[in-house]
């Protein structure tokens, strides 16, 4: 079958290694992850860090919420920690979003060090390159593009902050709020997150456009930059891009409907432009981005399970965004169509999916299911709180998104843990824990087929 994938994506399984020292990438990336989580904890812990002490738990969460460019927070960013707690919380951000081994790659290479076997493999894993010079390659194109966006961002917002706060801090938030949206981490200076930009196009527009293009991730925008032709894009660039027209629009228009009455959200909004911008807003910003302009906890239950299935989808692979994806949303309704018309290829743009990619799809969404249902179980056994609330709290964590009911403020130490495990499982990635869990190894056994009943 002719794969649908781009020519620079991998063909083959990177962890799959045989011998006595198997190297497992995924795991290491866990550990790395973990490891830079214990020391911004650690950092976020010292007395320069905050305007009063706080508990380890606390930085740990904060720690591990940056890490996960998720967004829920315990402790008020910018009123509780200093300048200096603030400026952890964005390197943290940055590190998580753009992946650790941007940075290890890139400093190795500044630095004139080489890289041993073990880390060339880990990296190759994780950038999903074959080799190590493509993964250096890969590695410089997500940085420059990365720096590149986030410097547009800066100045563009500096246009609207800096008038408003003075040059220091107005230009201070243009940074802050650009490398919180690209990175899709959703952390504010604000307890209200934007909502006093509720009704501003500049400040509202600058920022989606900044967790948009996060989201779409950088294969999708190498594409667009050097093929510039919507037709030489591949099947994989289009459905990205398609997908994510579709969800943001639709999204918008049934938010728009949803609340347009809702004296607490868009019904107290004057003006058909201010509720279609403020729509556009919420419309867009579930899907693993984290910023608000209307308070969360007063949407519609309708709204509410809308973003849930906005939050669990997430955005594009190898972004900034989590959740299942969006090319693994999209395989999963093909893979439906083709069963309900009787085909045994499933296809898009006229490409065959392989059966690998099929059966990766439906193991990641297993895998994200039953996250979702752990951390749902153990939070209403633990807490008081409504249950609509609970599920809000729970699939905004699995998809980094950072949005909240109000819960994350009524976690008790169960509660705080299960959520900082379910952020961490969220951005690591579904799949990358199932290789952790169980190594694949290929079988030469083979069985009788036999049929079971299904559905």
């Amino acid at each position: 079958m002719t794969n649908w994938l781009p020519s620079y994506l991998p063909r083959h399984p990177k962890s799959e290694r045989t011998g006595p020292h198997r190297i497992n990438p995924p795991r290491l990336l866990l550990e790395s992850f973990l490891t830079l989580i214990v020391l911004g904890a650690l950092l976020l812990k010292l007395p320069m860090a905050t305007q009063a002490p706080i508990s380890w738990l606390d930085a740990a969460f904060t720690a591990t919420s940056a890490m996960t460019v998720t967004g829920l927070v315990v402790v008020d960013t910018g009123t509780q920690f200093t300048l200096f707690g603030q400026l952890v919380i964005l390197v943290l951000i940055q590190l998580g979003g753009l992946g650790l081994m941007t940075f290890a790659v890139l400093t190795a290479a500044a630095l004139g060090f080489k890289l041993g076997l073990k880390h060339q493999i880990v990296a190759q894993e994780a950038f999903n390159e074959i080799s190590f010079e493509t993964t250096r390659r890969a590695a410089t194109t997500i940085a420059v593009f990365a720096l590149g966006v986030e410097a547009v961002g800066v100045i563009v917002l500096s246009s609207f902050f800096v008038p408003e706060m003075g040059w220091s801090e107005g230009g201070y938030h243009a940074l802050f709020y650009t490398i919180s949206a690209f990175n899709n981490a959703g952390f504010a200076l604000s307890a209200d997150s934007l909502s006093q930009y509720v009704s501003d196009p500049g400040v509202s527009l600058t920022v989606t456009g900044l967790f948009i293009v996060g989201g779409l991730g950088y294969i999708v925008m190498r594409e667009i930059f050097e093929k510039r032709r919507l037709s030489a894009l591949s099947a994989y660039a289009k459905i990205i891009l398609l997908t994510t027209l579709v969800l943001n629009v639709t999204a918008t228009l049934l938010f728009l409907v949803l609340e347009y009455s809702n004296p607490q959200t868009l019904g107290a909004l004057h003006g058909f432009a201010d509720k279609l911008l403020a729509a556009w807003f919420q419309g867009t910003t579930p899907r693993t981005a984290g910023f608000n302009t209307l308070d969360v906890a007063s949407f519609t239950s309708a709204t509410s399970v809308m973003m849930l299935l906005l939050m669990f989808i997430g955005g594009a692979p190898n972004s900034t965004a989590s959740g299942i994806k969006l090319s693994t949303f999209v395989i999963l309704i093909a893979a439906t169509r083709s069963f309900l018309r009787g085909n045994i290829n499933v296809t898009l743009f006229r490409r065959s999916l392989t059966r690998e990619t099929v059966v990766k799809a439906l193991a990641i969404t297993t895998i994200a299911m039953a996250t979702i249902f752990v951390g749902v179980f153990l939070l209403s056994a633990t807490t008081n709180t409504d249950f609509l609330d609970i599920a809000f709290e729970v699939v905004s964590a699995f998809g980094t998104v950072g949005l909240s009911r109000g819960a994350t403020g009524e976690l008790d130490a169960v509660g705080k843990l299960t959520i900082m495990s379910i952020m961490l499982i969220g951005r690591v990635g579904p799949l990358t824990l199932g290789y952790i869990l169980a190594i694949r190894r290929k079988s030469r056994l083979r069985y009788a087929t036999a049929e079971f009943p299904v559905g």
